[in-house]
């Protein structure tokens, strides 16, 4: 199985929202975009709370597909890229890892 994980900074204000707003969009369209895709094995979107004091990071993904193949078919879909490219907007930074995982 791998494991797709990624975690954005946002900004404090973008797109007409403020940064909690942007986290809680986030989380919204990515758990609606992924009832479109059969490939995904698991899939939860985290925001980092509020009153965290350690606080590097404000949204996660973690998602799990059977293969490389089936992440290339989500992440090169029309309406990944559409959502990809607001979070480019409202981002301040982004860290991914991709790994095999045994579980």
């Amino acid at each position: 199985m791998l494991r797709h994980l990624v975690m954005w900074k946002l900004k404090d204000f973008a797109e007409g929202n403020t940064k909690s707003e942007n986290a809680r969009l986030i989380k919204e369209r990515l758990e609606a975009l992924g009832s479109f895709f059969p490939g995904i094995r698991d899939m939860e979107v985290g925001v980092n709370q509020e009153t965290s004091e350690y606080a590097n990071f404000d949204a996660v993904l973690d998602i799990s597909f059977d293969n490389y193949d089936e992440m290339v078919k989500y992440q090169t879909h029309p309406e990944h890229q559409k959502l990809a490219e607001w979070i480019g907007k409202v981002k301040e930074a982004r860290s991914s890892v991709d790994y095999i995982s045994e579980k």
